[in-house]
């Protein structure tokens, strides 16, 4: 199972990830897109990236804006893996 990271590490994370903000113990990023289907490409290409790191985002679609949530719920809180992941989207999603 993957280590929680400590407040510190997180809040250290999050000076790299100036789009996420942190909610309790998880990280929360939302999307707008140009267009409804551009939302859902999106989804599509971030599921295929959870899908090969086994390591799967709460998404929420609102028409255009997309919210990602992550967080590694078997270690009860933000690991490694979450920030790897909120990279990942980072890329996939472009600039905010």
């Amino acid at each position: 199972m993957a280590e929680l990271l400590s407040d510190t590490e997180i809040d250290s994370a999050l000076a790299t990830l100036s789009t996420w903000r942190r909610d309790g113990d998880a990280l929360v990023r939302t999307v707008e897109s140009a267009t409804f289907p551009a939302a859902i490409t999106l989804v599509d290409r971030v599921a295929e990236a959870a899908e090969s790191m086994n390591h799967h985002p709460d998404m929420d679609i609102r028409w255009r804006k997309v919210t990602f949530t992550l967080a590694t719920h078997s270690a009860g809180g933000l690991t490694s893996l979450d920030l790897e992941l909120a990279h990942r989207i980072d890329e996939l999603a472009g600039p905010a």
